[in-house]
């Protein structure tokens, strides 16, 4: 799968399964700094994932501030071929003063054996681990 370089970051899009409901974020950082996977709230509201008054706030720090998220179970996470059943994700504001839908973590990149490939600008997948 083909990665974009947007200001020398690798950027890549995701598709989230919720509740039968499938959406698709462009605008995904692939960021092997980041332990977890957090997406966009104004986004995957679109998929009827939104703060349940039972959800407990985090609080995670990064290079880019602070920010308060809440976690939510999704069906599936897919990136190119790899799919993730089952996978939590963080949700967030994403006010990072530039155009960012979500962060892919080491959470997804771990489970589907990700590796990239800035040669080619490439995303690649185990054949092994492509499908958890």
């Amino acid at each position: 799968m083909r990665l974009t370089l947007k200001d020398n970051l690798p950027f890549t899009h995701v598709k989230l399964k919720y509740l039968e409901t499938e959406i698709e974020i462009p605008d995904v950082l692939i960021d092997t700094g980041s332990a977890s996977t957090i997406l966009a709230a104004h986004l995957v509201a679109e998929a009827g994932i939104e703060p349940e008054m039972s959800d407990i706030l985090y609080t995670i720090r990064g290079v880019g501030g602070t920010e308060a998220v809440f976690s939510r179970r999704v069906d599936t996470l897919q990136v190119g071929p790899s799919t993730v059943s089952d996978f939590e994700i963080e949700v967030g504001g994403m006010d990072y003063g530039f155009e960012i839908n979500g962060i892919l973590g080491m959470d997804y990149m771990l489970q589907t054996g990700m590796i990239i490939n800035l040669d080619e600008l490439r995303l690649e997948f185990s054949e092994r681990l492509r499908n958890q």
